[in-house]
Formats: C-alpha cells, sequence, structure tokens
C-alpha cells in the first residue's frame, strides 16, 4: 500500500478553486494485481464466522444447525417454488442392467427441464443419489458429465472425452446405476440443454441475475434442492435411502444440497474443499470472478467458513476427497477445512460418520480408483445390509 503526502505548494489554488489545504495523506494504489482491494488483509481478519458451532456462541448443536440452516436458505435469494414436478418420459434406453430416461419435469415454477435417469431393472423400491455435475469450462454438456448420453452423437463424443479426462472412461452415473442405484443429474443454468455460453458470458449472467433481485449461486442451490425433491419422489425410489455425489463444482453443491436437504442418507464429496483464508489467496480461480459467481452468496462468508456451511450436514456421513496436486485447492486450505469439519463431528460423537482424504499422486480428478472406494464407502450407508462387518 503506497501513500503519497502533498505539499502546502501542491495543494494551494487560486481563489477562483477550491480552499486551500495544508497537507492529507492517502491510498495512491487501492487495487492489487488480482484485483482485490489493497486493504483485503484487513477485511480478512475481520472474518470471525460468528454464526460458526465453533465460535462458541452456540450451546445446542441442534439449535445451532437450525439457525445455520436457515441463514444459508435465505441467503439463495430464491422464494420455494409450488409447481407440482409433472414428470414425462421423453425417450428410454436399454442399457441391460438398467433403463436409461430422458425425463422433463418442472424443476421450478420458472423452469421445466430435460434431466437424465437410469434406473435399475430390479423390482421394489431402490437407493438412488442425485449427481451434481462439475463446471470445467466445458458448457456443451452438463448431465452428459456423470451419464453417459445418446441420441445426439456430438454429445456423446464430447462426453466421452470428457469421462476420459476426468472420471477414467467411467461414467460415474452408469457406474452407479450397475451397482443398482437409481440416478439423476440436470444441466445447471448455462450447461447442456440449458446453455450453452462461453466463459465470459457468465459474468453477464450473474450480474443479471443480481439486476433481477437473484442470485445465480442461489438459483444453482435452490435448483439442486429441487432436484433432489424430485428424485425422493419418484415410484422407483427408496425416498429414505438418497444420496448426493458431486465433483469438482458438483462437490461444492453437493456439501451445500446436504447442509440444504438433512433428509439425505449420506454424501459424496470429491475436490471441492477449503477455508475462506486459504482460498483467497493470489492466483487462486475463486479471486478470477467469472465461474465464482456460481458458488458465491452476498454477505454468507460473513458469518461462515466454508466447512461450517458443510457441517450443518453434520453429523450424518460424509466422505471427502481432494487431490493433493490439486493447484485448485491449497494443500493449507484443504488440511485447515478437513480439521475443522472433523472438530465438529467429533464434537457429536460421530468421527466415524466423517471421511476425509487426501489423494497424494492425484490433481483434480474422480477416477475409477477412487470412485471404488467412495462407492464401496456409500454402500454402508445406502445398503447397509449387504456390508459384511
Amino acid at each position: 500500500m503506497k501513500w503519497k503526502q502533498l505539499t502546502l505548494a501542491a495543494c494551494c489554488v487560486s481563489w477562483l478553486g477550491c480552499a486551500s489545504a495544508a497537507s492529507s495523506d492517502y491510498q495512491t494504489e487501492a487495487l492489487t494485481k488480482g484485483m482485490l482491494p489493497s486493504f483485503y488483509p484487513a477485511l480478512k481478519a475481520q472474518l470471525t464466522y460468528p454464526m460458526s458451532y465453533l465460535s462458541g456462541n452456540y450451546k445446542s448443536f441442534a439449535k445451532w444447525k437450525v439457525v445455520a440452516r436457515k441463514k444459508l436458505r435465505a441467503s439463495l435469494l430464491t422464494p420455494d417454488s409450488h409447481r407440482a414436478f409433472d414428470a414425462k418420459i421423453i425417450d428410454k434406453v436399454d442399457r441391460g442392467s438398467y433403463w436409461g430416461y430422458k425425463i422433463a419435469f418442472n424443476l421450478t415454477d420458472e423452469s421445466r427441464v430435460l434431466g437424465l435417469m437410469l434406473v435399475p431393472k430390479t423390482k421394489g423400491k431402490h437407493a438412488a443419489a442425485i449427481l451434481l455435475h462439475d463446471h470445467g469450462a466445458k458448457f456443451d454438456i452438463g448431465k452428459e458429465k456423470m451419464i453417459k448420453p445418446w441420441g445426439d452423437e456430438k454429445k456423446l463424443a464430447s462426453a466421452v472425452a470428457w469421462s476420459k479426462k476426468y472420471f477414467t472412461g467411467q461414467f460415474v452415473g452408469d457406474a452407479m446405476a450397475k451397482r443398482g442405484y437409481v440416478v439423476l443429474c440436470v444441466d445447471a443454468l448455462g450447461w447442456g440443454d440449458r446453455g450453452p455460453m462461453n466463459y465470459e458470458q457468465q459474468q453477464a449472467l450473474a450480474s443479471n441475475m443480481f439486476n433481477l433481485g437473484r442470485s445465480l449461486a442461489g438459483n444453482m442451490a435452490y435448483e439442486d434442492m429441487r432436484a433432489f425433491d424430485f428424485l425422493r419422489s419418484r415410484p422407483e425410489v427408496d425416498s429414505k435411502r438418497v444420496a448426493i455425489v458431486g465433483f469438482s463444482m458438483g462437490a461444492y453443491r453437493a456439501w451445500q444440497l446436504a447442509a440444504l436437504r438433512p433428509q439425505a442418507v449420506a454424501t459424496v464429496v470429491d475436490s471441492w474443499m477449503g477455508t475462506y483464508q486459504g482460498l483467497m489467496v493470489p492466483g487462486n480461480n475463486v479471486l478470477r470472478g467469472q465461474s465464482s459467481f456460481y458458488m458465491l452468496h452476498p454477505g454468507l462468508a460473513k458469518w461462515m467458513d466454508i466447512p461450517d456451511e458443510a457441517a450443518i450436514y453434520a453429523p450424518k456421513p460424509m466422505l471427502i476427497f481432494n487431490g493433493g496436486k490439486d493447484h485448485l485447492f491449497p494443500e493449507a486450505a484443504v488440511k485447515d477445512a478437513y480439521a475443522k469439519l472433523h472438530k465438529i463431528w467429533n464434537s457429536q460423537n460421530a468421527g466415524s460418520n466423517l471421511t476425509t482424504r487426501t489423494w497424494p499422486d492425484l490433481g483434480h480428478v474422480f477416477y475409477a480408483k477412487e470412485q471404488t472406494v467412495a462407492y464401496n464407502w456409500l454402500k454402508k450407508w445406502t445398503h447397509p445390509e449387504k456390508v459384511i462387518h
């Protein structure tokens, strides 16, 4: 921060101008190269997170969760929807042990969308998972990143290439359907059938949502809530065994949805966890704007840190993976977030319900070996009768 002193001679003006000033000091560099205000260290120091359970301001964990969830819900700036889902099957494909459906339904009062849903052929109600896709600055596909598409060769080629890059060629949704899960994935606003847009257009979309009295991040979060509710309402699904699974931006969406929908039986979070202090460092992606608007709720950071928000789901089961070579999430930010999360789960005598792991040799991916560990962990909560103890 540079300061400049003005001398009396420099400040004196003629009688036609303003009155002369003796001297004054002022900032001449108000912004950093990363477009942070030069006084950002002072602002970061003021982030004491008074609504964190770890703040000591709450004696009852149960009451804290009610207050914290209410605060998170209010920050979405999105009213409740009341339209019936009114689902309609658009297309169907046979995939051996399971069916693939293209299903249209009213996601909110304003949006009717097309989702991809996979349903095992076995009879009865099934465990299920809402799948939350990543960002990746790739907007031509959204739901197709998690479930292998059909009927569109261009989308199929794009999805297969994406799967090879981030999932070792294994589609998360199809892998779970083979394991007996009903799975559903819907495009977030801006992706696939609800786009596509380009990277620079994100800023305009976020701004326009604010102009409309809404929030881009809040819209995505609320739509995830509605998609979860829709999946639980399906006749093929056991509503008590619905999990949440997300990768990258979808991982952020996963722990956020878990905080807002405690009915979820378990949550898998891959490649999105840290603290505000640890992520708000020069060069980090969260400081670039654009994509960040999908994950920024106005004013919420004043009250809770990122792990505080995720911990609203405690003491229910959550698994969180990060890659040791993931440049988007610095090791210190991840380590501090994990420590906060474990402290909260442990405070409720539920430490065994929280699994965190950093994979030293991996980057920002959800490879088959990670998926296998995640699916085996998830089975403990969705199919406890099948787990060998």
